[in-house]
Parts: C-alpha cells; structure tokens; sequence
C-alpha cells in the first residue's frame, strides 16, 4: 500500500469542479475525457453500500435526457482488466449503464489508496449521500487500514471530534439495531443510547413501534437501568457470543454468578445452526 501522504486539494477541486483546464491537453489529470463503462472496474474503497433503486431510476431518466452532467472521477487501476477505478461517482456509473450508455465522461485523478478512501467519504458525506452506519464504516477504515486517529479524521471531514467518536460508537450496536439504522427505521439520535444497554434490541423495537421521542428513550433508559444492572465482564461476554454465533443473546448473572444464557432465533435454520454449534462443542 502507497503510505505517501500528498494531500487531497488537487483531487478535491477536480472533483468538486473548482479546477481549471491547462490548454493544449486532454491527457493529463484533471482534463475530463471518455472512456467506456465496461473500462471502469467499481472502487474497492466505496463507503456506500446501499443505492436506492427509485432514485437510481430517476438519475437514468435524467442521463437519457441531459447525458452525464459531471464526470466520474476515476484513478489508473493496476490491480485489474479495467484500466480505470471509480474514486467518485458510482451512482451515475451505474445509472448510466441503466440508461444505455457505452461511454461516459471521467476526469482521472492522481491518488493513492487512503485518498481514494478520503475523498469517497468526503464527496457522499458533502452530498449526504451516505446512511450513518455506511459514514461510521467508513471512520472505521480510515482508522483501521490508514491508521488516522480520530482527531485526523475530524479535521479531514470538518466534523467535530464528538462526532467523529459518537458515530463510531454506534458500530458497537447489536447487528439488528445496526440493520434498523441502515434501512432508517431509527435514527442515530434514537440509537445511540442505547449503546451498552442490556436488552437493546427489545428497546429498539419498542421504540420503533411506538415511534418514540429522543426523551421517551432517555426515561426507558432509567427505567432498564434500575430494574436490570448488568457486570461489564457479563456484558462482555454477552457481546462475544453474539459475535460468535451472529445471532442476539441475553445473559442473566445473579449476585451469587449464577444465571441464565437465552439465545433468540427467528427461523428454523438459525435453531438448527445452534444446534450444530453445541453439538460440535459438546464432541470437543
């Protein structure tokens, strides 16, 4: 991996438009050019998982109409057959495939691996184009695999810092409050207390069903609170098994360390995973 550290202003005003054309090119970076869609392999580094299928539709419309307004912003690629990378614009690329296009516009940017990351990230958190759990994946990246901090990150996005560690907090969520986030059945606001909560998942219904108020939560979590106290190491594990098996589990410690282990399941194949699972245990 490239570690070399350019800075993003080149890129950026390419992409955001603020870059003017040198004369007597159209090679160099930064010169907008045609290339065909099926020479552009999809960034490898793209933030966002979810495309909306209507507004996808909508944005084909458009293309059969105007054409591609803005070019896609793509790097050479030497990892692949494709000679190009999308860095920023996937969704007109695919859009453009809906609408029957062989070629489209590009302007090609000169990046290494954790600024084609960046700048992802900035172009759909600039267009909000990005959920919140796609923005805090996309934090968790940068952090893990380019190892920025979270004050680096912050000054990057022009975010705050609290914003920055609030965000990633919520990737500590369980995987079904997690899903509720990405399909917008809850927002971050609603969420993020309950991050550590015993019985999260259980609240998180009830607050969707009931389409509860950010204070309305606050006063469910008191309530949980002084009926149910949970030991960090308990919680701990509690968190562990459910990344193990996949699937949300609720342990009951009582003061004396003995308790109860309940792992819920929605379907017939998850019960008979879990079956597999201990039965293999019990053979070790």
């Amino acid at each position: 991996m490239n570690a070399k550290k350019k800075g993003l202003g080149k890129g950026l005003s390419a992409l955001f438009g603020d870059q003017k054309k040198p004369a007597n090119t159209d090679k160099i970076e930064g010169i907008v050019q045609k290339a065909l869609i099926g020479d552009i392999a999809r960034n490898k580094y793209q933030p966002r998982t979810i495309f909306n299928e209507s507004k996808l539709e909508e944005l084909s419309q458009s293309i059969k109409k105007n054409g591609i307004i803005q070019p896609i912003a793509v790097r050479k690629n030497n990892s692949s057959s494709e000679p190009y990378e999308i860095v920023a614009g996937e969704r007109r690329w695919l859009a453009a495939q809906k609408a029957g296009l062989h070629e489209v516009p590009i302007t090609i940017l000169d990046l290494n691996d954790s600024e084609t990351l960046e700048v992802a990230i900035v172009e759909n958190i600039q267009r909000e184009d990005l959920n919140i759990v796609e923005e805090a994946k996309g934090y968790r990246r940068l952090n893990e695999e380019f190892g920025y901090d979270q004050d680096k990150i912050a000054v990057m996005m022009s975010r705050s810092r609290s914003h920055i560690s609030n965000t990633l907090r919520l990737l500590n969520l369980p995987k079904d409050i997690i899903a509720m986030l990405e399909q917008n059945e809850l927002t971050a606001g609603q969420a993020r207390p309950l991050i550590g909560m015993p019985n999260a998942s259980r609240i998180a219904e009830e607050i969707v069903s009931k389409k509860l108020s950010a204070r309305s939560i606050e006063g469910i979590k008191k309530r949980e609170s002084k009926s149910f106290t949970i030991d960090p190491n308990v919680f701990d594990a509690q968190r562990d098994i459910e990344r193990s098996l996949g699937l949300k589990v609720n342990i009951n410690n009582k003061k004396n360390n003995s308790g109860k282990l309940t792992i819920e399941y929605k379907n017939l194949d998850q019960l008979e995973l879990i079956s597999s699972l201990l039965k293999n245990k019990s053979k070790i």
